[in-house]
């Protein structure tokens, strides 16, 4: 006789929990499997280090995924893309005194 569930006999009552982001479609008709192709082959070739290659591959795969409503259009910054460096450095910075007030 065997039970299900592991010593004890007991059973877990442990209730699912869903997605923070809803549900993620598998992509059937393999409209975004290139990029995902090379995303994965990036992290093969660089043994799973963040290089920005990779990162801008995963951004890439994301972007087909949200164009074919096969995941729900969000901001980048809200999926851990930040903005590049270079567009950073572009902002004007402002100057403050210490003391002063701007209104």
């Amino acid at each position: 006789m065997s039970t299900f569930g592991g010593p004890g006999g007991g059973s877990l009552a442990t209730r699912p929990k869903p997605p923070e982001r809803g549900s993620f479609p598998l992509d059937h008709d393999g409209e975004c499997k290139q990029v995902m192709i090379d995303y994965l082959n990036c992290i093969k070739r660089v043994r799973g280090v963040n290089e920005d290659e990779c990162r801008s591959l995963a951004k890439s795969y994301l972007g087909c995924r949200m164009d074919r409503n096969l995941m729900a259009k969000d901001d980048f910054k809200n999926l851990g893309f930040q903005e590049p460096k270079d567009k950073e450095a572009e902002k004007p910075e402002e100057v403050k005194k210490p003391g002063e007030l701007r209104w």
